[in-house]
């Protein structure tokens, strides 16, 4: 079966659409066939389980993201600008995820999926530190930066988001995101 039939990518977004919004231990594969008006025997093509289609999932969005950097990066345009469109690309990817993906993708009760999840999210982080030094070497970020403390600050900023005296304090997950990502562009200073 090709995976750039019109039913594929009906299970892929649909699938996205209920992960973002419910999780991964809430939603069934009954539920995603039919949201993504698709039988059983089809889903089944395509996935073997609920784990390799979210799995599938995460690694699109994380591809697609890393692709974005890029083309920000290497696009014309001051540095501000290009870290700014990074901030909004950050805002517009962290639209409508719940609590309850960011527990279940990252710490949930299926350790294969959060294994996955690790090493993708680490190879991803690999790949950025590259990015990162090449955007030096054009002149986008500080020379004196260190793109391997950057990467470990914002691990452990991965690691509040889990803490409910801090995501107590705002109003969504997706504003202490952004939040972070503007602490740690800005620091403290005011910007546009």
């Amino acid at each position: 079966m090709s995976k750039t039939s019109q039913k594929y990518s009906d299970i892929i977004n649909k699938a996205r659409e209920l992960f973002w919004k419910h999780g991964f231990r809430r939603v069934s594969i009954e539920e995603i066939c039919r949201k993504a008006n698709v039988s059983k025997m089809t889903y089944y093509k395509y996935f073997p389980n609920k784990t390799e289609l979210a799995k599938t999932i995460f690694n699109d969005v994380v591809e697609a993201g890393e692709n974005r950097f890029r083309e920000i990066i290497q696009s014309n345009g001051s540095p501000a600008a290009k870290v700014k469109e990074i901030l909004l690309m950050k805002l517009e990817s962290t639209n409508d995820i719940s609590p309850e993906f960011m527990q279940d993708f990252y710490t949930g009760s299926n350790p294969e999926l959060s294994a996955f999840v690790e090493e993708r999210t680490r190879q991803a982080w690999d790949l950025l530190k590259n990015d990162y030094i090449k955007a030096q070497e054009k002149g986008i970020f500080r020379n004196d930066f260190n793109p391997e403390l950057f990467i470990k600050v914002q691990y452990k900023l991965a690691e509040l988001m889990e803490d409910e005296s801090v995501t107590s304090m705002y109003s969504s997950r997706q504003e202490l995101i952004m939040e972070f990502a503007n602490l740690m562009i800005y620091g403290i200073i005011p910007h546009e």
